[in-house]
C-alpha cells in the first residue's frame, strides 16, 4: 500500500490472483479513480476471488482476467494498456516472461514487484538444486543484468524484488 501511495499510482496489474488478497490490499491504497486488473488461469480461484472483492464493495476497481496470464499480456501490448505499478505473483517458471511484457506495459517511472524471490531460502542454498529453486535464481540473475530497471530486493518475508522503469 505504502509503495501505491508513495509513487501515485492509478493503474495497477496484478499476474497471479489467488484469493484476492493481494488485489485487495493495493485496491485500498488507490485512489477513487484507481483501477486493478488481475490475471489467474484458475477459474475456480478467480471465483473464490471475486467473492471477497464483493464483500469488500471494491469490485468496481478490480478486474480479474480469467486464462493464460501470457496471453492477456500479448493482447495488452497488443491494446496498448500502460500501468504505473505491476506485481508479479504467478508460476515461477515464466516470471522472466512475465517482467520482460511487463516492463513494456510499464510507464517510465513505474515499479514492478516480484513475489517470493528467496523461494523459502533455498537460492541461497548451494545444496538445493531443484527445478523451482533454480528458476527464482535465473529470475534473479535476469532482473540483476537488466539495464531498463533500478532494482533492490527487500529481504522480508520470502522475498520482494522491487524495480523501478528507467
Amino acid at each position: 500500500q505504502l509503495i501505491i501511495k508513495i509513487t501515485s499510482s492509478k493503474k495497477c496489474l496484478e499476474i497471479g490472483t489467488f484469493t484476492g488478497f493481494s488485489s485487495l490490499t493495493m485496491a485500498l491504497a488507490l485512489p477513487k479513480e484507481g483501477k486493478i486488473i488481475t490475471l489467474d488461469h484458475d477459474d475456480e480461484v478467480v471465483q473464490v476471488a471475486k467473492s471477497f472483492f464483493k464483500k469488500s464493495k471494491l469490485e468496481k476497481i478490480i478486474t480479474p482476467i480469467v486464462g493464460p496470464a501470457l496471453d492477456s499480456l500479448k493482447q495488452m501490448l497488443k491494446n496498448k494498456e500502460i500501468f504505473d505499478l505491476i506485481f508479479i505473483d504467478a508460476d515461477k517458471r515464466n516470471y522472466i516472461n512475465y517482467f520482460d511484457i511487463s516492463l513494456d506495459l510499464l510507464k517510465k517511472g513505474g515499479i514492478i514487484l516480484a513475489d517470493n524471490v528467496f523461494w523459502h531460502g533455498d537460492v541461497y542454498n548451494k545444496n538445493k538444486n531443484d527445478t523451482q529453486t533454480n528458476i527464482i535464481r535465473e529470475f534473479n540473475l535476469h532482473v540483476k543484468n537488466d539495464k531498463r530497471v533500478e532494482k533492490f530486493i527487500l529481504p522480508l518475508g520470502d522475498g520482494l524484488t522491487i524495480c523501478k522503469k528507467v
